[in-house]
This record gives C-alpha cells, sequence and structure tokens, in this order.
C-alpha cells in the first residue's frame, strides 16, 4: 500500500516539473515576442514583463520535489563521507525531517496566502490578474513537497527495517 501511495506521488512530482517546464516555455515565447514587439514593430507589449515575472513565482516551486527526487540540492559532504553508515542514514534522516518541517511550514503558508488572496480579491497590478491564480501552483507544489518528504523519510525507516 506504501509503495501505490509513494508511486502516485512520485508521478505527481513528474506532472509538475513538466508543467514547470511548460510554463518556462511560455515564458520564453511570451518574452520572445516581447522583444519583437519592442525592437521590431516598435510597440512594446505592457503585458510582457509583470506576466513573465508573475510566471516566475510558480516555477520556482515546481521543482522542488524534483529536486528531492533526484537528491539535486547542494549538498557538502566533507563531514558526512568521515561517518559510519549508521550515523550517515541518521544524517540524512535528520535532512529529510528539516525539509519535511521547513517544506510544511511553507505549504501553510501558501495554502493560506491562497486562501486570503481568494478572499480579499487581490489582483496583480498592471494586468489585474487575480493573485489566488498564482497561488494555487504555489501552494500545490508545495504541499507535494512536503508529502514527498514525508514518504521519503518514511521509506528510508521502512527500507531500513527491511534489510534487518
Amino acid at each position: 500500500m506504501f509503495e501505490k501511495i509513494y508511486n502516485l506521488v512520485d508521478r505527481a512530482v513528474l506532472w509538475l516539473v513538466a508543467m514547470g517546464a511548460a510554463l518556462v516555455l511560455v515564458q520564453v515565447l511570451w518574452i520572445s515576442y516581447g522583444v519583437f514587439m519592442r525592437y521590431v514593430i516598435r510597440s512594446p507589449d505592457g503585458m510582457v514583463t509583470e506576466a513573465t515575472a508573475l510566471l516566475l513565482v510558480p516555477v520556482a516551486f515546481a521543482g522542488l520535489a524534483y529536486a528531492l527526487r533526484e537528491d539535486a540540492y547542494p549538498k557538502v559532504t566533507m563531514l558526512t563521507d568521515l561517518l559510519s553508515e549508521s550515523a550517515n542514514l541518521i544524517v540524512q534522516r535528520i535532512n529529510l525531517l528539516l525539509k519535511l518541517l521547513i517544506g510544511g511550514f511553507f505549504a501553510l503558508t501558501a495554502v493560506s496566502a491562497t486562501i486570503n488572496s481568494f478572499n480579499s480579491g487581490a489582483a496583480s497590478e498592471i494586468l489585474l490578474w487575480p493573485r489566488f491564480l498564482f497561488w494555487i501552483p504555489v501552494a500545490i507544489s508545495l504541499c507535494i513537497f512536503t508529502v514527498y518528504a514525508a514518504l521519503r523519510l518514511i521509506r528510508s525507516f521502512l527500507k531500513n527495517n527491511k534489510e534487518e
């Protein structure tokens, strides 16, 4: 049962990073359009700067869980290389616990911001796009990251128990 849940969340992580990549592609095309309009047509598009800046926020969080999946966070291993295997496992678990706690804090904050921006009707300054539309992918990304970190931590204990 645990592996089914883990695989489901793992697939969600892959979908999330794919959506982040799609947003980056939209930004590239939109910025290219903006440059073309400004310098070739001499009629700048007033939406490009704010729109692509607002899209950076969801993109920034879309890859968090994928980076955890691929173990792509920067590490300094001078100390952990000197530790025994069991001590190294403890450090890895503490690291996952910290990621879980920090991710959980930010997930709660993002969900709260999503709800508050929806209730307030806040909108972007120039485009007047509802802000909650930009908070929703951030909240989803952080919630998936937090669940994935919890599952990775649980999995580290389950794997250890199977080996014994």
